[in-house]
């Protein structure tokens, strides 16, 4: 074997993509000593996203000081590459980050909106953003919010949001009702040029029996009763979509992601929703480092019915066969419908 291409996700519990990485090429070198070893770890938009890219792309990795799920100042980085920058949700909302104090209708994004709004004051015109398992089930115009705030955050500069009783400066998703409205000014100017994409591993709408409130709420700590509330209020905020834009944005596959802010990413961002191993092998140029390989190593923590749904190993072995490179997976467990 000449040529080999490593390019794992994570194996959940066990190990990062990122040490797989390390693991596997150390072994394929020991045995084979003359092959070219490409490493590339994987990350489906969750936790590691940021430093996948960084070691796949080589990124330049950026840290700020934000507004973590509790309104805290936390710790959170993205990474820019030829003015692409890749945003991990989970750096400034993600579910470790509030331990047992769970509660989604508190909680917030405003943080996840200080890093869009920073990558683009910093002059990127693409956004990558991964859709990873947030701590939060928030209404996405809160992150906006933070998107649209000035630096000391005094106030609105581009977002408005009107409800009865709510505070303009902090709105949570039990607070948004029937009767709030929004009023928006500016965004085209301040995302100028800009792309945006969200990478999405779930096709979940934004509400209903499969919605993000019903199938995703109750891990963030809500019960029946937020449960209940969340998706009427998501309800609503998706017929202020539609008549935003004139699309069923709702229903879009992908729409429920993160608490719905798949949808607000296309709603009020003018973004897309792309799958987000596509998304990584494209920004690698997979394709292209595929020619003239003889293998290619990829794996994942356990393979079953999901890993057939735009899961990494799925989408590898895609692009693999058709430039008819040979795959071979390498799972911590197999599951059911594998």
């Amino acid at each position: 074997m000449k040529k080999c291409i490593i390019i794992p996700d994570s194996f959940k519990g066990t190990m990062s993509a990122l040490e797989f990485c390390q693991i596997a090429e150390k072994t394929v070198k020991r045995h084979m000593p003359g092959c070219e070893v490409l490493t590339i770890p994987v990350a489906d938009g969750g936790e590691g996203t940021v430093d996948c890219f960084v070691c796949a792309l080589g990124a330049e990795k950026i840290e700020r000081s934000v507004c973590g799920p509790w309104q805290e100042n936390v710790s959170a980085a993205y990474c820019v590459k030829d003015g692409t920058a890749f945003i991990e949700m989970a750096q400034a909302a993600g579910l470790p980050m509030v331990g047992e104090h769970k509660n989604p209708a508190k909680t917030t994004t405003f943080g996840v909106g200080s890093l869009i709004r920073d990558a683009v004051e910093q002059g990127c015109k693409s956004i990558v953003i991964g859709l990873g398992v947030v701590a939060v089930y928030r209404l996405v115009f809160e992150a906006y919010h933070g998107v649209f705030v000035n630096k000391r955050h005094a106030g609105l500069e581009c977002l408005k949001v009107v409800s009865p009783g709510l505070e303009l400066s902090r709105a949570v998703g039990k607070l948004l009702c029937a009767g709030s409205k929004f009023a928006f000014a500016g965004f085209e100017r301040l995302l100028s040029g800009c792309t945006v994409t969200a990478m999405c591993d779930i096709d979940n709408p934004m509400y209903g029996a499969q919605g993000a409130a019903a199938i995703f709420a109750p891990q963030k700590g809500a019960d029946k009763e937020m449960v209940a509330l969340l998706d009427r209020n998501l309800v609503h905020l998706g017929n202020l979509m539609q008549q935003k834009t004139g699309a069923d944005i709702a229903n879009m596959p992908g729409a429920g992601a993160a608490g719905a802010f798949g949808a607000g990413i296309v709603a009020f961002l003018g973004g897309k929703l792309q799958s987000g191993i596509e998304t990584v092998l494209e920004c690698v140029r997979f394709d292209e480092l595929l020619e003239g390989a003889d293998m290619v190593f990829t794996g994942e923590g356990q393979m079953d019915s999901q890993s057939l749904h735009g899961k990494a190993v799925i989408g590898i072995a895609g692009r693999a066969a058709k430039k008819h490179v040979p795959v071979t997976v390498i799972a911590g467990s197999v599951g059911d419908g594998a």
